[in-house]
């Protein structure tokens, strides 16, 4: 008798949120100078620990950073955003420094191609959206990694800006949930 489930392969699922790149009038949290060794980090964190899927948003930083160097290793990428692509793309995307647009209409176009682009449908460009996000994600990932416990990645500064500091409820709900934890550093 053949024991189908050894056949079975459990997935290494991991779900990420990390800081946007800086915008000129901030303080420093992630500097665009720091996309190429946050990039380099990344790819190793996916290679060692062999993710199979990433959820995770699409904002420009670590998102797309994460976003790209997966889709190019063939690992599935499930996106979360709290409303419309196109309204994302305009608040969370090209806002910012660096060339952020064409990277993430490649990957909205290849995840949406797939089915697993998730639009929450939120209603306001604010914290409680983005906490909505988060909490998806962690459900998510949860989902996908059943019945293992999926990795988080959080990539950041290390610290919390406030209470509408989106990565460090991420990192909380994380926490509380169990996920094992990786961080790579922005600074």
């Amino acid at each position: 008798m053949v024991n189908k489930s050894a056949s079975v392969s459990i997935p290494v699922v991991a779900a990420l949120v990390g800081r946007r790149i800086d915008a000129p009038t901030e303080p420093e949290r992630f500097p665009l100078t720091r996309t190429t060794s946050v990039r380099q980090a990344l790819g190793n964190l996916l290679r060692n620990e062999a993710i199979d899927v990433l959820v995770c948003s699409a904002a420009c930083g670590a998102d797309l950073i994460a976003l790209d160097l997966a889709i190019a290793s063939g690992v599935r990428c499930r996106i979360v955003l709290p409303y419309s692509a196109t309204r994302f793309r305009e608040s969370s995307v090209i806002d910012r420094p660096g060339d952020w647009g064409p990277l993430y209409d490649r990957i909205i176009a290849a995840v949406d191609a797939v089915g697993d682009l998730l639009v929450l449908n939120e209603s306001a460009d604010d914290t409680a959206a983005f906490f909505h996000v988060n909490e998806t994600i962690i459900r998510e990932a949860r989902a996908l990694a059943e019945p293992n416990q999926p990795l988080a990645i959080i990539v950041w500064d290390g610290i919390a800006h406030g209470d509408d500091d989106a990565t460090a409820q991420f990192h909380k709900l994380a926490t509380d949930a169990g996920f094992i934890e990786r961080t790579v550093s922005t600074c």
